[in-house]
């Protein structure tokens, strides 16, 4: 298991995106909407990880939630799996609490779950594996 990228919540795109390209001295590589989860996303490349900005499209989306709650800033750690399915029962019987029941669609062309911020010390944590 490898970090595969960090989300960051940004609550304007553009102007997370003109940010990040001066921190990490590059453009952004691909922009995305995520129509389920009412969610924009950009990626940008960090070495081996990458880094996914989020904006919400609607105010009762997760990340609009979030930013009202807590603000801008890391809202989850992703982490690639090669079997998500499997990865969900072992964390399952390992007495971790999953946020959905199966892998879903997500940005980037992968399937994802999420752990429960409580299972993991205050940490949301996505699961994803490249879809084929």
């Amino acid at each position: 298991m490898q970090v595969e990228h960090i989300g960051i919540a940004v609550k304007d795109l553009e102007a997370g995106n003109a940010l990040y390209a001066r921190l990490l001295g590059q453009p952004h590589y691909k922009i995305e909407t995520v129509d389920s989860e009412y969610v924009n996303t950009s990626f940008f490349r960090a070495g081996a990880t990458k880094i996914e900005l989020l904006e919400a499209t609607h105010p009762d989306s997760t990340i609009a939630r979030f930013i009202e709650k807590r603000g801008e800033g890391i809202h989850h750690i992703a982490f690639e799996v090669e079997d998500i399915e499997a990865e969900m029962e072992r964390l399952r019987e390992q007495g971790f609490r999953l946020l959905n029941e199966a892998p879903k669609k997500g940005a980037d062309n992968k399937l994802v779950c999420f752990v429960h911020p409580k299972s993991a010390n205050g940490v949301l944590i996505e699961l994803c594996q490249s879809m084929k």
